[in-house]
């Protein structure tokens, strides 16, 4: 039988199962079957529209030309919502399945939807090293236009979809956060349409309290057009260095200790017990040892996370040296480690060989397959969070994820925090280090259930002067909220810029509270 007969055949009895055990019941309890088969060859089409469409874009320098046009169209449409009476809220057209948040946005079906189609790198000023792009561009799209050029970004932020828009009006972190700050504090100037249709620059010297309003502000000050962002020179490769760390309080003194060192480029810990964890310091480089060098983002690869546990598991320290592009994306293949999950069998040597080309499937084609069954099952038994507290606060804070949530891996970030007018900024007058502590997978605590707990989660956030990503399911009332975000710049400006028939208040967008 031929290769392609054989193919029909294996479709053909794969669909007559589907049928008999239900096409519900398959997307539950057999997930891996539907994203294998269906998702990750779509995720690949995607993939190639998107990198043709790139490529042409830039053979053919349209983007700057064609910016100008799209600007209009939007301030166009803003104009006729206010014709039409100004009776609706505001928002993105784009659709909430295309959003890398795991939180379904149901406001999309209420609200007056703006169409933004703004997706292309603008232009490339190396005298200023800055990048003018539009919201929709991916890291994965800018990583991969300016490492040619032999530029990169200071903050990459680590899965390929990620968007500069999703990244500034949320927040963006990578393992070099402890130099550069959040992903917000490498941008020099935003351009926003605003409620009355008005084209506005912002900068630190031009419409300052704008500029230092829009982050974490989830678009509710008005629609992100371009933005400008920092460059720093690339370097071919990141030498990394695995030191595995027992005990909790040493795991935070090591840690400690190497967030605080600017010589290091990148710093990062995987915490894959209370007493276990693998502490990663990098540093940029053109040379390297051939005989050290892990292409840690080839397709038949090991996952990252799985790479790095055995330093862990064999008590060893090593250093490797990873091409840069590969290191920026080094937790995308395997969703960091949310894609075991879905496939188990996704890390085996015989999987990555044959099909690990196709991996990841997108996080938005899940998110538009998943049908509520597999939301609710996700929202009770899953947890996706990233809580950003102070370092000081890390052996207290790692303590309270283990008895509350029981999630492992955790992924440990250092970043510092300026002291800037805003939503998040220190308790002091002064610039002060934090951590991203993320959890994601299926908590192990007995007792959890995903209101109660996550609710006393965040009070312990707020009690450490810490912050919740807002892509993920936040439980606090209105109050809470506010006692945990700083508000007195953003509703100042939502009143000063009539925000208030037009976009909803970021609580109201984001907090299940004001969802249900």
């Amino acid at each position: 039988m031929s290769p392609v007969w054989s193919l029909v055949v294996g479709l053909l009895l794969l669909l007559l199962w589907v049928r008999h055990r239900g096409l519900e019941a398959v997307l539950v309890h057999h997930r891996w079957v539907f994203v294998c088969f269906f998702l990750m060859p779509l995720s690949i089409l995607f993939d190639v529209y998107y990198q043709l469409r790139a490529w042409a874009v830039w053979r053919l320098h349209s983007a700057p030309r064609q910016h100008g046009q799209r600007v209009r169209n939007i301030q166009a449409q803003v104009r006729e919502w206010k014709k039409e009476g100004s009776k609706r809220y505001m928002c993105t057209g784009r659709p909430g399945w295309l959003t890398v948040s795991l939180r379904v946005g149901k406001y999309k079906k209420t609200h007056k939807n703006i169409m933004i189609n703004l997706m292309d790198v603008l232009d490339v000023d190396s005298e200023r090293q800055v990048v003018r792009v539009e919201p929709l561009v991916t890291m994965g799209q800018l990583t991969a236009y300016l490492n040619p050029m032999g530029w990169t970004i200071p903050v990459v932020p680590e899965l390929d979809d990620l968007t500069v828009g999703g990244l500034i009006m949320g927040t963006g972190i990578e393992s070099s956060s402890h130099i550069y700050g959040l992903f917000q504090h490498t941008c020099v100037a935003y351009e926003l349409v605003l409620a009355d249709g008005s084209l506005v620059r912002c900068s630190p010297t031009e419409n300052s309290d704008l500029f230092y309003a829009v982050p974490w502000s989830c678009g509710t000050l008005g629609f992100l057009v371009a933005a400008e962002i920092k460059m720093i020179p690339a370097k071919k490769y990141v030498r990394l260095h695995y030191q595995p760390v027992r005990g909790l309080q040493k795991i935070c003194e090591k840690f400690t200790e190497e967030s605080k060192k600017k010589e290091n480029s990148f710093v990062e810990g995987l915490v894959y017990s209370l007493e276990e964890a693998v502490i990663m310091t990098g540093v940029l480089t053109d040379e390297a040892e051939q005989s050290k060098i892990n292409r840690i983002g080839n397709y038949y690869k090991p996952w990252f996370f799985k790479h790095v546990e055995q330093y862990l598991k064999e008590d060893r320290t090593g250093t490797e040296y990873i091409p840069s592009r590969h290191y920026y994306h080094r937790h995308t293949r395997s969703i960091f480690w949310e894609l075991q999950d879905i496939i188990p069998f996704g890390n085996n040597p015989v999987f990555r060989y044959l099909f690990g080309w196709m991996v990841p499937p997108k996080i938005s084609l899940l998110k538009l397959t998943q049908g509520e069954a597999i939301r609710k099952l996700y929202e009770q038994h899953h947890v996706v969070q990233d809580m950003l507290v102070p370092m000081k606060s890390l052996e207290k804070s790692i303590q309270t994820f283990h008895d509350d949530l029981h999630v492992y891996p955790l992924w440990l970030c250092p970043f510092i925090l300026p002291n800037n007018p805003g939503m998040v900024h220190p308790k002091g007058d002064e610039a002060e280090l934090y951590v991203d502590i993320g959890a994601y997978g299926e908590p192990k605590r007995k007792q959890f259930e995903a209101r109660a707990s996550m609710r006393q989660m965040e009070k312990f956030v707020r009690s450490m002067h810490g912050f919740q990503m807002l892509y993920a399911d936040c439980y606090m009332t209105r109050e809470e909220f506010w006692d945990m975000f700083d508000g007195s710049l953003y509703h100042k400006l939502r009143e000063e810029m009539n925000c208030k028939d037009a976009f909803p208040e970021v609580y109201d967008k984001i907090c299940k509270a004001a969802r249900h």
